[in-house]
């Protein structure tokens, strides 16, 4: 039996809170609604930064495949993840250093990752003032408000601060007491001087004129395996036509986005945003872009995998490594690649 990290049991709790359902819109498919497959995936936040999955839902990508989707804003890693492994959702969108985590601490029906969407961080470093000269060493004496401790978001944050040599816990004050998606509206009446946001709030912050971009973690950080799904093993062994049908249609998803113009794919994912304008979406997207953020495909490499502990061992989070035959299966990425 595998030895128990118990540092890591809040990752392996049951389910308790109900979690926000996120809308769904979609093009019929030629597959008739009766005979489509129910799957629940909770993702993490609901972000523009996840443009291919939203396009794959727009485009009907999931019911050509043969899946009705309900998509559920998990709100958070830990959560999705407590969801994933309660069976309340049957795939988790999420980042990876959560299923290291419940691996980690244990559990035996635990969360395999087969497909791998982003490969750049999505968040930003917003200031008080425009900084096109911005350098990290100006944060030293500063205060920022980041994420939560063990979360992808504040170690890469942190990561790309070591490359830089700066000190996360000596040389600046790092506020990670504010809850996620919440830190934009704190911003506004802080007195710290920077924020650490994903999108549309870093573009919101900027168009009320209450903060500016001044780097982007996923430029400065390099290529780092943000986000991806994984089901429980249990649920991949039942289900192995559905997991591929479901990796198809993301790398469908991924097709359309590297193929299209941010124009047009702001156009095709703004019903998942209607409280967006298209214009910002189209910001967005363009900026996401530019950076390279997604994958050409749904691979999850043993590099990345390796480069995301790496991490994890840096930010003190990983005492001890897991392997990544484990966690890690490219079976659906290789054939959905080849479609």
């Amino acid at each position: 039996m595998r030895k128990i990290n118990t540092r890591f049991g809040r990752f392996a709790a049951a389910a308790a809170a109900a979690l926000t359902a996120g809308s769904l819109t979609a093009c019929q498919s030629a597959v008739p609604q009766n005979k489509l497959t129910p799957v629940t995936l909770n993702e993490v936040a609901h972000s523009i930064f996840y443009a291919p999955q939203y396009a794959a839902i727009e485009l009907g990508y999931f019911k050509e495949e043969g899946i009705n989707l309900t998509l559920v804003n998990g709100g958070g890693a830990d959560k999705v993840m407590t969801a994933l492994v309660s069976g309340e959702a049957d795939i988790g969108f999420m980042g990876s250093e959560a299923s290291i985590y419940t691996y980690a601490n244990g559990a035996e029906d635990y969360a395999v990752n087969f497909a791998q969407l982003t490969q750049r961080a999505g968040n930003f470093l917003v200031g008080r003032e425009p900084d096109d000269s911005f350098t990290w060493d100006k944060l030293i004496g500063k205060k920022v408000l980041g994420g939560r401790a063990g979360g992808m978001p504040e170690m890469v944050f942190e990561f790309i601060l070591k490359k830089n040599g700066i000190d996360p816990k000596a040389d600046l004050s790092i506020d990670q007491s504010i809850n996620f998606g919440l830190t934009a509206a704190a911003f506004t009446n802080s007195d710290a001087e920077y924020t650490v946001e994903f999108e549309p709030f870093a573009t919101g912050l900027e168009l009320e004129g209450n903060g500016y971009v001044v780097a982007s973690l996923g430029t400065d950080s390099g290529y780092v395996p943000y986000t991806a799904y994984s089901a429980r093993k249990s649920y991949m062994e039942k289900n192995p036509e559905l997991i591929q049908h479901f990796t198809n249609a993301i790398q469908k998803g991924l097709d359309y986005v590297n193929s299209h113009t941010a124009e047009e794919i702001a156009e095709t994912i703004h019903p998942q945003f209607e409280e967006t304008p298209v214009e910002n979406i189209t910001i967005i997207v363009d900026r996401y872009k530019a950076q390279d953020t997604w994958k050409g495909d749904t691979v999850f490499e043993k590099s990345s995998f390796d480069l995301l502990q790496n991490i994890l061992e840096e930010a003190g989070e990983l005492p001890e490594r897991v392997p990544y035959e484990e966690l890690v299966t490219t079976r659906y990425s290789e054939a959905a690649k080849r479609q």
